[in-house]
């Protein structure tokens, strides 16, 4: 259900909230933008049934659940026909190492963040997910060393004063 009405202060100063922490007591969320909490939780709803909140998650550190790898991939297909494109994106959206995945331009087709315990572990992964499937071309893994910043946080802008 498309939102018919655009965001307000209001709406962005909510988001730019939870997005830092969902757990947000919605009190204190009233409280930081100058709302009452029954309005805040409306807005909240609103943005969920609107799918502008797509939905609420924890952020877990890799490294706690012993997923040392983080592996920045490119991935390349054969062609980019429907049939192919649709393939892998369902293929690559089931597997539960695959934390990112974008279809992107320039030459490659897709770039994906996988996440795997071990070096052993990811090789299968490359082998299930790209060695072994017709439809890709080439794959080229980036494996970070550190990780500098991660998370799903968007800079919501202010709204310019009329």
């Amino acid at each position: 259900m498309p939102r018919k009405t655009p965001l307000d202060s209001f709406d962005r100063a909510i988001l730019r909230i939870v997005q830092r922490d969902a757990k947000t007591p919605q009190r204190q969320i009233a409280e930081a933008v100058n709302l009452s909490a029954a309005a805040v939780q409306r807005r909240i709803a609103a943005m969920e049934a609107a799918g502008i909140i797509e939905r609420n998650v924890a952020i877990v550190d890799a490294r706690a659940v012993a997923m040392g790898i983080t592996a920045i991939v490119e991935v390349t297909l054969i062609n980019e026909r429907t049939h192919t494109v649709d393939h892998a994106k369902a293929l690559f959206e089931a597997a539960p190492e695959v934390q990112q995945c974008y279809y992107v331009t320039g030459g490659i087709s897709f770039v994906l963040v996988i996440v795997s315990a071990d070096m052993a572990t990811y090789e299968a992964t490359t082998r299930r997910l790209f060695s072994t499937n017709e439809s890709v071309a080439s794959f080229r893994s980036l494996i970070a060393l550190d990780r500098v910043k991660t998370g799903a946080e968007i800079e919501i802008p202010f709204l310019p004063t009329p």
